[in-house]
């Protein structure tokens, strides 16, 4: 039994030694090769998220050009666009009620005039009749009483016939100051209200760069920030500025607050109404910042998979957010310079996970 018992265990023990090599040749061909990844050194930025906002150039200061009396228009001289001088008429109303209106007040304070003479005559007799006792306590009172009357008759005339001059006068609408027409509201021939805009005049001086901001970006954004404006369709065309005002009540629509901004020395290209581009950054400390498609979730919480330099293998760590827009994070915590972060592939991934990267630029 023993002898023959030889002859088997050597067989058993070669199939087994050839299994066993079999499974081992197998093992080590289904190990997967590394990940290959995309990936980025992290750094800290400047500090603050870079925000943009649209809005357009307007004149720091504007007028509404008005007549200060109703009447029918008969000439506009200027239009939108022309450059107007100080002191330069540019519409007149009809005048000829304005003249009429004169001439009543005229008639009107040389009758009370008349009527002031003859009461200051009828006064002066019973002043001089009473001191000699041959007139009544209550004629010299009534005499005195009627001259008074007069007088208030005539200073009331004076002051219609003034305000009738101003009238005629106001026929005219007169530039107040040199700048440029922007924007008119009425055309020759209308009839138009006291106080009913004729012509928006931009008045000549500074420029604003006008923004609508949301109310956040208001509370992030540093004191007396220094903000970049450029033309919309030439980014190239740049000034700088500062705000100068900011309205006190957000607007009832769009819930944002009109903000204008004074450039210093803005170029020509820079023409009333063109639409410009302003920057800034926020008022917020350094943060690290990395691509939006780095960004995924562990534990609920926003995590990223960084790359051990020397074990070439991923882990999975949870951040802080401190910014987020689209295109980039800031992340507030979680993360050191010089990290390694994987920015693409991060759902195919798994701890302790081999990888091969693709790019480790900042």
């Amino acid at each position: 039994m023993t002898t023959a018992a030889g002859p088997w265990a050597s067989v058993v023990a070669l199939v087994a030694s050839l299994l066993l090599a079999g499974c081992g040749e197998q093992t080590e061909a289904e190990a997967p090769p590394p990940r290959p990844v995309r990936v980025i050194t992290v750094d800290k930025g400047q500090g603050g998220q870079l925000v943009t906002f649209t809005g357009q150039v307007e004149a720091q200061d504007q007028a509404a050009l008005s007549f200060r009396v109703g009447g029918r228009m008969i000439e506009r001289s200027a239009n939108v666009g022309d450059q107007v001088k100080a002191g330069q008429v540019v519409a007149r109303l009809d005048p000829q009620n304005a003249l009429n209106t004169l001439r009543s007040a005229r008639a009107a304070l040389t009758a009370a005039e008349s009527q002031l003479v003859t009461a200051a005559n009828t006064f002066e007799r019973q002043d001089r009749l009473i001191a000699s006792g041959f007139t009544t306590r209550a004629n010299h009172d009534a005499a005195r009483t009627a001259q008074q009357a007069a007088q208030s008759a005539v200073d009331d005339a004076e002051a219609q016939l003034k305000i009738a001059e101003d009238n005629v006068g106001y026929t005219d609408l007169v530039a107040d100051a040199p700048g440029t027409v922007t924007a008119r509201g009425a055309e020759p021939g209308e009839v138009v209200q006291a106080g009913q805009m004729i012509l928006q005049l931009a008045r000549k001086g500074g420029r604003d760069a006008v923004f609508d901001v949301p109310a956040q970006m208001l509370r992030s954004s540093p004191a007396d920030a220094v903000i970049t404006v450029s033309l919309s369709d030439d980014p190239g065309v740049t000034a700088t500025g500062r705000v100068r005002e900011v309205a006190p009540q957000a607007d009832p629509v769009t819930r944002t607050f009109r903000v204008r901004v004074g450039l210093d020395n803005p170029p020509e290209a820079m023409r009333l109404g063109a639409t410009v581009d302003g920057r800034v950054r926020l008022s917020n400390d350094p943060m690290i910042e990395i691509p939006a498609s780095a960004l995924t979730a562990a534990n609920g919480k926003p995590a990223v998979w960084v790359v051990d330099p020397a074990s070439q293998t991923v882990a999975l760590r949870n951040i802080e957010v401190g910014s987020f827009s689209p295109a980039e994070v800031g992340v507030a915590s979680g993360l050191s310079a010089g990290e390694v972060v994987v920015t693409a592939g991060v759902q195919a991934l798994h701890p302790g996970q081999k990888v091969r990267l693709l790019g480790a630029g900042s």
